[in-house]
């Protein structure tokens, strides 16, 4: 089984030694995705803001790897503080309307950059898809 790392300049560039995604020739494994801006490199305000743009910037890396919020088969969300579970899941019903996929939902001490929420992700590709936007 080969694998390929994925980037895209339309989510923000990693923060550590670790790749946007990286995918097998069905499986696409994102890394936690955080509520910054790619444009700006700012983490947006608040838990709404973020969680827009989280799942902004998983939609992009998922593209780029060749697949879509459609093909995702499970996600992890990590919050701060699980009293924003109420808010965050409104928004996350939004994104996945039909057929939503599996998920686990934790409260952690603390995120990367002060960021509220992280979201990651595990998505089927399309058949001959090939990753990477360089």
């Amino acid at each position: 089984m080969t694998q390929q790392t994925v980037f895209t300049e339309k989510a923000p560039a990693a923060i550590g030694p670790y790749s946007q995604a990286v995918a097998t020739e069905q499986l696409l494994f994102t890394s936690g995705q955080i509520g910054i801006h790619p444009l700006t490199g700012q983490l947006r305000p608040g838990i709404v803001e973020q969680t827009h743009q989280v799942l902004e910037n998983l939609a992009a890396v998922l593209d780029a790897g060749g697949s879509s919020m459609g093909q995702i088969v499970k996600t992890t969300i990590f919050l701060t503080d699980i009293a924003e579970f109420p808010t965050v899941n409104e928004i996350y019903a939004q994104a996945f309307q039909d057929e939503p996929p599996a998920r686990s939902t934790v409260q952690v001490a603390a995120l990367p950059l002060g960021a509220l929420i992280e979201i990651e992700a595990i998505a089927l590709r399309a058949s001959g898809a090939s990753a990477g936007e360089k």
